[in-house]
């Protein structure tokens, strides 16, 4: 029973076993991996925004002189390396540490807050977004993480709220520019209240009002408010009033605040929260206690993921899940053993730009790339398609190949890798191959690895 607890956590729960750690085998040993992943610092050091900003204006500068076309193309390299790097360092973030289900966490969170690298600008500001609007909130308040991540520079650029004028501003009685509502839409439909919820196309108009005035420093990777642009007087919103004094972001982060604490929030994201890591179609039960938790304790993120680690609904034997390509590659780096310290991971490595950039583009599934601020999709039959089988084993024979020639012994790795999952026919599979490549390949490629 012991094993069959270890799996659970590490491939349901976690981001798959790491070896030379000791898993989880109840929800306390997940709460203390929750707890110490929320302070520790990242495995591979993350630029902040800020940061960020100095090498944005760098580019852009350089990019308005024009004086130099081989500087600047040598310029769009260097930018195309920094972006790829960090698409490499988010998995190896989940391979490498070992706070698992803070690292499982701390994903889902951000797919639910979705920020997509769509474009020059957000090649800069999408992968800083998690670390500065998502990690410190894991474990803390759900509302403290609404709004960090709405007032992220890399969301409102993403959902366009900087193209977002007040039609009565001072900027908007001088300009063609209007109101742009695809913030205010997806805070309320997607990030809180759900579709067909408790709001109108009245509140999305007047939340998009009060948004107005955000917009982005870029040069030094903040998001701040500029009062011309936002529209001016007092907006009602979900039945209640902001605003209407001089303009300014505490207007906004107070419709947050009272936003975080509808009632219609805590349903939305139990749902959410147990199809995520139980099964597609949840159990009523597990939902319903998500749901208590979460009024109980007014949002409080350590608290509901303790109910979600203590329900017994949680701990089925059944792996029922598709494990997403991030989640398989995160888990194939886990499991082979073959983590080194971060100032050591070179990440212009070639095993590492095919087993993790390239393979997530052929698996349709690359880091900051997702279709839609509505996230990756859950559902089975989204990504058992099969173009996406074929694209797995693709990748599972890659992959295979760079970690046999590394020393990966395949039962190692297959017992390593899947503990009490691994099934009997997998195991006699993986040790009848032929070469040591073909024997990793086929544990990458198994359907109990591909499960959680």
């Amino acid at each position: 029973m012991s094993r069959l607890r270890q799996s659970v956590a590490a491939i349901r729960f976690g981001t798959g076993f790491l070896p030379g750690h000791a898993p989880a085998e109840d929800a306390a040993g997940l709460m203390a991996e929750l707890r110490a992943g929320a302070v520790a610092a990242p495995v591979i050091p993350v630029a902040s925004s800020a940061e960020q900003g100095v090498a944005f204006e760098r580019f852009r500068t350089a990019r308005k002189a024009e004086s130099d076309p081989e500087a600047l193309k040598e310029l769009r390299r260097e930018v195309a390396t920094r972006f790829r790097h960090a698409q490499q360092a988010r998995i190896l973030q989940r391979a490498l540490s070992p706070h698992g289900f803070f690292e499982r966490m701390a994903a889902f969170w951000a797919d639910h807050f979705t920020v997509s690298a769509r474009g020059i600008v957000l090649q800069f500001f999408t992968p800083p977004f998690e670390f500065e609007a998502i990690r410190p909130h894991v474990a803390g308040r759900f509302a403290d993480m609404l709004r960090a991540a709405v007032l992220h520079p890399a969301m409102i650029t993403y959902l366009d709220q900087i193209m977002s004028v007040g039609p009565n501003s001072k900027l908007g009685d001088r300009s063609d520019r209007g109101l742009n509502e695809n913030l205010a839409r997806e805070v309320l439909e997607l990030h809180t209240l759900g579709v067909e919820s408790a709001y109108s196309q009245d509140d999305v108009r007047q939340f998009a009002e009060l948004l107005t005035g955000l917009t982005a420093d870029y040069a030094r990777g903040r998001t701040v408010f500029r009062a011309h642009k936002a529209e001016p007087g007092a907006e009602v919103v979900l039945g209640r009033s902001y605003g209407g004094g001089r303009p300014g972001i505490a207007d906004i982060e107070a419709f947050l605040g009272d936003l975080a604490a509808h009632p219609r929030v805590a349903r939305h994201l139990a749902e959410k929260l147990a199809a995520h890591f139980v099964a597609d179609a949840p159990p009523p039960d597990l939902v319903d206690a998500l749901e208590a938790r979460w009024l109980e304790t007014g949002g409080d993120l350590a608290e509901v993921s303790a109910a979600l680690a203590g329900h017994p609904a949680s701990w089925g034997a059944e792996f029922a899940k598709v494990r997403r390509p991030q989640e398989i590659v995160a888990a194939a780096f886990r499991a082979a053993g073959l983590a080194v310290p971060a100032g050591a991971v070179d990440l212009d490595a070639k095993e590492l730009r095919h087993g993790i950039g390239l393979g997530l583009r052929a698996m349709r599934q690359p880091v900051f790339g997702a279709p839609g601020p509505d996230g990756w999709p859950e559902e089975a039959e989204a990504w058992i398609t099969p173009a996406g089988l074929a694209a797995r084993l693709e990748w599972a024979g890659r992959l295979g190949t760079y970690f046999a020639r590394r020393g990966v012994e395949p039962r190692d790795f297959a017992e390593a890798a899947l503990g009490h999952a691994l099934r009997e026919e997998t195991r006699f599979l993986v040790g009848a191959a032929a070469e040591a490549a073909e024997g990793v390949a086929l544990a990458l490629a198994s359907p109990e690895f591909n499960r959680r």
